[in-house]
């Protein structure tokens, strides 16, 4: 069964014999054959009578759930009456983070059609890579995006609908949506249709999409939020990640819609402006990186953030300094986890009282997870090798041979390297990539940098190995140094002295080189494979 017209997404999955093996077994987790995650997360709220509650907030906008249910409606009317949207066809969604920029997601997925969401920042070159890759024929894009998008038109012929909204012109999505009836029926889509479309952030350089069906929607709304951020209907979320990446669309649309909460969509959401906005909006949940809350934390005492009382970090690794650094000036703990673009959000995670310094957590209910080695055996607590994930979310690359090497035997094999303690936490080492093997030692990259950001000079930094003719490769830390301090030798110096008192000797950056800024995704995420070909 399916609902689309156009089958592109399911003739491009994967082989059935390179799947994951997927996992059902929480009884919440037990889906109907059709299904519209639309119509679940914002349609079923007004149907109960649930309408009149806040359900969005930005500048200058303040909507409830029947304000966005019927602006998403008259989306979707826009989209398959003017722009003769079918079920299946790829629709690319670009904007900073907004009210509007959500009505566009949820309109696309009640017409049917796949979400495909685009960082911000994106230059023509990496947009023209998405529409090909995708075959994307419609976009929705915010006007004060439209130059690159259109710099990449030319190039894209596939794309034949583009349509601008945030403008009063009168063809803009505003004036034609005006224009149209507030009611809508979400398409009857089948559970395994796909319903949007993810790409990878670029950490390794080559980004990858990623195939979602509306069951894996709502399977990640039905396991890390219910079971670890329980989060309740008077929560107020807030953040950072762009709705284009999967872990800003889960925190900060899917997870407090699925519970009848309401969220907040910052367009320019800095660490400089986000205790400002918490403060704002009485925000209750954050959702940002591990280097937004060492950036912020010495902001808090200026701002009243008596409102807030959940911090979730994701992204990258939380350094056990940042961890501290946060709960001393908020009193709040982190809540880490672990997610991937491929399986959706998060699937390793802990909860505030369950928190451990180092440590991601343990494994999220509905899942199941393992270290293994090169082999694909698992290995014993203590031993460090791949993180191995199954559950009801998976990876499915659109038309990509790198599926082969992130399934294997059934799991997902995230690229990270971990151990298992013997009481089932998960301790995170390194991406597999990121493993550097100095003079016959396994060294990880990010254990090293958790050990330089203890010392008081260091704001940023990320550790690689480069290559040495006499040690194989050797440990090279990039450093940005907080106001005040110089980046001589000196320094340098003190680094590494200060490096071995905290970790193992043989761990320390042999060399150290300072820098004003860091390479990083538009996420957040730090860019390696940028630093190692600077090394």
């Amino acid at each position: 069964m399916t609902a689309h017209v156009d089958t592109f997404a399911r003739d491009h999955l994967p082989p059935p014999d390179q799947w994951p093996e997927l996992v059902f077994d929480l009884p919440e987790l037990q889906f109907p054959a059709e299904l519209n995650c639309a119509h679940e997360l914002l349609d079923r709220w007004v149907d109960e009578g649930h309408g009149d509650r806040l359900c969005v907030q930005g500048q200058g906008v303040r909507w409830t759930y029947a304000d966005l249910q019927a602006q998403a409606n008259r989306i979707g009317r826009v989209l398959v009456e003017d722009l003769g949207l079918v079920p299946g066809n790829r629709v690319l969604l670009r904007g900073p983070n907004s009210p509007m920029l959500a009505a566009c997601w949820f309109g696309v997925v009640k017409a049917g059609g796949i979400a495909v969401g685009s960082m911000p920042l994106l230059r023509a070159k990496e947009l023209v890579q998405i529409v090909h890759k995708a075959e994307i024929s419609h976009a929705l894009c915010d006007i004060r995006l439209a130059d690159e998008l259109a710099l990449a038109g030319p190039q894209c012929p596939t794309l034949v609908h583009v349509l601008h909204f945030m403008t009063e012109r009168d063809g803009g999505l505003e004036a034609r949506a005006a224009g149209k009836p507030a009611q809508f029926d979400a398409v009857r889509t089948a559970a395994d249709d796909t319903c949007l479309m993810a790409f990878t952030s670029g950490t390794t350089g080559a980004p990858k999409a990623t195939l979602h069906f509306h069951r894996d929607v709502m399977a990640a709304c039905a396991c890390w939020p219910r079971h670890v951020l329980r989060p309740t209907a008077d929560d107020v979320f807030i953040g950072s990640p762009p709705l284009a990446f999967t872990f800003g669309l889960g925190g900060l649309l899917l997870f407090p819609l699925s519970v009848g909460a309401s969220t907040v969509l910052v367009e320019r959401p800095a660490p400089d402006a986000l205790p400002a906005a918490i403060a704002r909006y009485r925000a209750t949940t954050l959702v940002t990186s591990p280097t937004a809350y060492r950036a912020m934390a010495g902001q808090l005492a200026t701002h009243d953030l008596s409102s807030l009382r959940q911090c979730v970090s994701a992204g990258e690794a939380l350094p056990a300094a940042t961890r501290q650094l946060w709960k001393d000036a908020s009193g709040i703990e982190i809540i880490d986890g672990i997610g991937s673009t491929e399986l959706l959000h998060i699937f390793i995670s802990h909860d505030e009282a369950h928190a451990r310094p180092g440590a991601t957590g343990t494994v999220v209910p509905g899942y199941r997870a393992c270290v293994l080695d090169d082999d694909g055996r698992p290995l014993p607590p203590g031993q460090v090798g791949r993180l191995a994930i199954k559950g009801p979310t998976g990876c499915r690359y659109l038309a990509d041979d790198r599926q082969r090497q992130y399934v294997s035997g059934g799991w997902n094999l995230t690229g990270d390297a971990y151990l298992q303690t013997e009481d089932g936490y998960f301790v995170y080492q390194a991406r597999t990539d990121d493993m550097i093997i100095s003079g016959g030692y396994n060294i990880a990259g990010p254990e090293v940098e958790a050990a330089l950001l203890l010392h008081p000079a260091v704001a940023e930094c990320g550790v690689v190995g480069v290559p040495d003719d006499e040690r194989g490769q050797v440990v090279k830390a990039f450093v940005v140094l907080r106001a005040g301090h110089a980046g001589d030798a000196a320094m340098a110096k003190a680094l590494q002295d200060f490096t071995k008192q905290a970790i193992a000797p043989y761990k320390y950056p042999r060399a150290v080189e300072f820098r004003d800024a860091l390479p990083r995704t538009e996420t957040g995420k730090l860019q390696r494979f940028r630093l190692r070909s600077q090394g």
